[in-house]
């Protein structure tokens, strides 16, 4: 069940904010591509696996 006729203080804030800043979704696209939409290399995945140096459990010893 959906009431229309409230609108929180937050959801007001966010539609204000999103009016004064309405760049605000296209950069947070541009980051999102930028840091988690990468191309997988698996070559490049297997050559790290293979050439990393395993971590002892305990590192102080």
């Amino acid at each position: 069940m959906k009431l229309t006729g409230y609108v929180s203080e937050f959801e007001q804030f966010l539609s204000q904010y999103k009016e004064e800043h309405p760049d605000m979704e296209a950069e947070q696209r541009r980051g999102w591509k930028i840091w988690w939409d990468h191309r997988q290399d698996p070559d490049a995945a297997a050559r790290e696996k293979r050439d990393s140096v395993r971590t002892r459990p305990y590192y102080y010893s």
